[in-house]
């Protein structure tokens, strides 16, 4: 009579273990000095930093979503990993926080150790250039749940902030200014709508060069979810910005920017209410950044209407900002001077706590 064991139902722990051990690896370069245990311990321990005289933990958690399925058709699994931590990222850094460590959670219906090794290196990658400590997590073998090839990536990062520097400020009001930096892309929100639109209804093909778009159409799906930590971190954290020789335009100020809206699913109509106050509207002029290919491509193949693209996509802006009319400026000189592309977009008005779409 045979024996039944776990890897005949489809759970190879050999090949689990073989696989965790290069995860471990990866992970152990993110560590620093705050990291107080090794990988495999029941739970990861890290040490609160000194400096701060009124210390808030931030914490969000998130997955990439349906984006995974451009990762398993290509083959480009490291991309969609970074794109998890630059999403966790930014939505700590909108409240004023820089991250301290990021756990995953990674599940596959049997263990690829190749594939998860990649998931990992893009993990590890993104943490490393955002200062933070990949401290633990779990990889899980799922049999009979995941087609094969498949797998989900979700991920929680926990960051700290000062609390007198939390954002949104209370001191947000009508007349102030509302700008945007660009987006790389769709990010990692409205994917099903796009797959749908190119992939299903107008059968395009991935690899294939799109003359709108000037790329295949894969590059242009899989661009990254930019991390706008080194862009914001020293007006909103404090960090000294990187030095770069010959430049001398104006030095961050913390406080000059009131509130940060990091526009993710439910494009800027759902994002953007939800740092004003009671009694602020915000005005939005439609015209006032360019948008790129990519969004009109998916308007005009699938006939989507203005309004679902507004709520579905970002449509250029992947983060927006509020600032009093006297800092704008400042503001701008100092993201020209960094190669970055500052758009005045709208402005805050009197009235509930909603987007309007318009001559600003």
């Amino acid at each position: 009579m045979s024996r039944t064991t776990y890897a005949a139902a489809g759970v190879d722990i050999s090949a689990a273990e073989a696989a965790k051990k290069r995860i471990a690896k990866l992970a152990r370069a993110t560590f620093n000095k705050n990291v107080l245990a090794e990988v495999g311990g029941f739970g990861a321990l890290y040490a609160v930093p000194d400096g701060y005289q009124n210390p808030v933990l931030v914490s969000s958690l998130d997955g990439v979503g349906t984006k995974l399925k451009l990762a398993f058709a290509t083959g480009q699994h490291a991309s969609v990993a970074r794109d998890l931590v630059h999403h966790c990222v930014n939505d700590i850094l909108v409240q004023g926080a820089r991250p301290l460590f990021f756990l995953d959670y990674l599940a596959m219906g049997a263990m690829d150790a190749a594939v998860a090794a990649e998931v990992v290196s893009g993990l590890a990658g993104a943490c490393q250039a955002s200062g933070c400590a990949l401290i633990g997590g779990e990889t899980a073998a799922m049999p009979g749940f995941y087609p094969a090839g498949e797998y989900d990536l979700a991920g929680c990062i926990v960051g700290l902030a000062e609390r007198r520097r939390l954002l949104p400020s209370p001191r947000i009001q009508p007349g102030d200014r509302i700008l945007g930096l660009a987006s790389n892309g769709l990010h990692t929100n409205g994917y099903s709508l796009a797959r749908k639109v190119l992939l299903e209804e107008a059968n395009l093909p991935l690899h294939q060069m799109v003359e709108e778009l000037g790329q295949t159409l894969a590059a242009a799906l899989l661009a990254e979810h930019r991390c706008y930590l080194p862009t914001l971190a020293p007006w909103v954290l404090g960090m000294k910005p990187a030095v770069r020789k010959h430049r001398r335009g104006p030095q961050p100020r913390p406080g000059v920017i009131k509130g940060l809206a990091h526009i993710t699913g439910g494009g800027i109509p759902g994002n953007l209410p939800r740092i004003l106050p009671e009694g602020c509207s915000a005005r939005i002029d439609p015209h006032a950044w360019p948008e790129p290919a990519l969004f009109r491509l998916i308007a005009r193949l699938g006939r989507v209407p203005r309004a679902e693209m507004r709520r579905t996509f970002n449509l250029g802006l992947g983060m927006l900002l509020v600032a009093a009319p006297a800092d704008v400026e400042e503001l701008r000189r100092y993201f020209q001077e960094r190669e970055e592309a500052c758009h005045e977009v709208g402005e805050i008005v009197a009235g509930p706590r909603r987007v309007s779409f318009g001559q600003a």
